[in-house]
């Protein structure tokens, strides 16, 4: 268990650098759906070396049709690497009017509370899982960690929220604009159920193949497609971007992204969603810590807050997964 949890810590560490990147590609290109479309391409084309280069994977790869016929997959397992590329979406939708704060709080509230859902119902490999009280302490512990860390940003993008409009303002485009603020902060939390879900179909098809490899490897090619008829459309409409910049790390956030998925579609087959998403939730907090130590942007110092929010996640993790909180209920 010790090693399965080490491994959702390093995948969810790698998170923030896989940010860092995709961010300076994004500035580069001013274009955030091809940077985005960038990023899958080259996670699908590190997947598709890994897939030929390990016996494993090509072992593996041989059982996706095979799977599909007898009815170990479903068809729609594969839109999981759509989920993946509506959370670019997601990204670049709300964070603009939300901020990053409140985006982070809503779409951890999400996912911790969809992966108690999907364990609840059985949906992965991992069986019915009952909700026990370390469980409910568990999860509390890691919001409470995360709004630990984002407390400062969140303090402000809340209240220019309240204030939106002004006391000059007209009373009905400021109502407006705080109902177009709820509705933005509630799409995180909806993405946020929606990795669940991404979650149940990878750890099914991990378990099937008996790999996560083809399972990343479908996720980067869905993803890739979805990206590309976006920006086929966009260019289309509004003509294509800029010249790609010749930095060959601003294209490392899929191969970082290939670890996140691969170790998700491991681990949730062996100990389910929920404690999938607090290991990798944890791992997330720790990353940003490690990675705002070594290399902090624009002069940004660690706080207290972010040390204190980052152990609160670990002890999350700890509790949640103690002796006694993971308990199967026998399928009928």
């Amino acid at each position: 268990m010790a090693v399965l949890f080490a491994l959702s810590l390093v995948a969810g560490a790698v998170t923030p650098l896989q940010g860092r990147v995709n961010s300076a590609l994004s500035s580069a290109v001013a274009d955030p759906i091809l940077a985005a479309l960038m990023s899958f391409t080259s996670g699908l084309a590190a997947m598709a070396l890994v897939t030929l280069l390990v016996p494993s994977g090509r072992r593996a790869a041989s059982e996706v049709l095979p799977a599909l016929r007898r009815g170990q997959v479903r068809w729609w397992y594969y839109s999981a690497g759509f989920i993946g590329a509506c959370l670019v979406f997601t990204q670049s939708l709300t964070i603009p009017v939300i901020g990053v704060a409140v985006f982070t709080v809503a779409m951890v509230t999400g996912q911790v509370v969809g992966g108690m859902g999907v364990d609840r119902l059985g949906l992965t490999p991992a069986g019915v899982q009952r909700i026990g009280p370390r469980r409910l302490m568990g999860a509390a512990l890691a919001l409470a960690a995360v709004l630990v860390v984002v407390w400062p940003q969140l303090g402000e993008a809340l209240g220019g929220a309240a204030s939106t409009g002004g006391a000059g303002a007209d009373a009905g485009a400021a109502e407006g604009a705080g109902v177009l603020w709820l509705l933005m902060a509630a799409i995180p939390v909806v993405a946020g159920f929606g990795t669940s879900v991404q979650q149940v179909f990878n750890g099914r098809q991990s378990a099937a193949y008996g790999s996560p490899i083809p399972v990343t490897l479908i996720n980067f090619l869905a993803g890739t497609a979805l990206l590309g008829l976006i920006y086929l459309g966009k260019a289309v409409v509004a003509g294509a971007s800029g010249p790609l910049p010749a930095v060959w790390w601003m294209y490392m956030g899929g191969p970082l992204g290939c670890v996140f998925i691969g170790v998700s579609a491991l681990l949730v087959p062996r100990i389910g969603a929920f404690l999938t998403t607090l290991g990798l939730v944890a791992g997330q907090l720790l990353g940003s810590l490690l990675l705002d130590t070594v290399a902090p942007v624009d002069g940004a110092a660690v706080s207290a807050w972010t040390v204190v929010g980052t152990l609160g996640a670990l002890a999350a993790v700890v509790l949640a997964s103690w002796s006694g909180g993971v308990k199967r209920v026998p399928r009928a």
